[in-house]
């Protein structure tokens, strides 16, 4: 028999570099799961990631035993990697700060393809290209 889900969490932490400390410790402590068993398990999984952002949905069940599924990092980290960028635009409608190539887009939509609802190359690229207009 399964395992029956209590919450499920989204968090979105630096790979390979969790601690319990906060936010860790505020958003999980008062769901009653072990924190330092979290945070070795999640550096496990994430230290090909060291430094990127890693999000991760957790999966709390009712014994307050877990599981971790490691997510892509989100378009706009991948965005600013890529242009060598440490913000977006603060006018995004008016200032544009940098241009991606059709290369560089084909390239973040084929990492962040697996998390997508999609699997046409082509519609995740105009989903990353969005995201890129939505920076500036």
């Amino acid at each position: 028999m399964a395992k029956k889900i209590k919450d499920i969490v989204k968090i979105e932490l630096i790979g390979g570099k969790a601690s319990p400390a906060p936010p860790v410790g505020t958003v999980l402590g008062p769901r009653g799961i072990n924190l330092m068993d979290f945070v070795k398990q999640y550096n496990d999984l994430t230290k090909d990631k060291m430094g990127e952002v890693a999000p991760a949905v957790l999966s709390i069940y009712e014994d307050n035993s877990f599981s971790i599924e490691i997510k892509t990092p989100p378009a706009s980290a991948l965005i600013k990697k890529a242009l060598k960028r440490d913000k977006g635009s603060s006018n995004p409608g008016t200032d544009i700060v940098a241009k991606l190539t059709k290369e560089q887009v084909k390239e973040i939509a084929m990492v962040k393809l697996p998390d997508l609802n999609t699997t046409d190359i082509l519609a995740a690229m105009r989903i990353v290209a969005g995201s890129a207009r939505s920076m500036g």
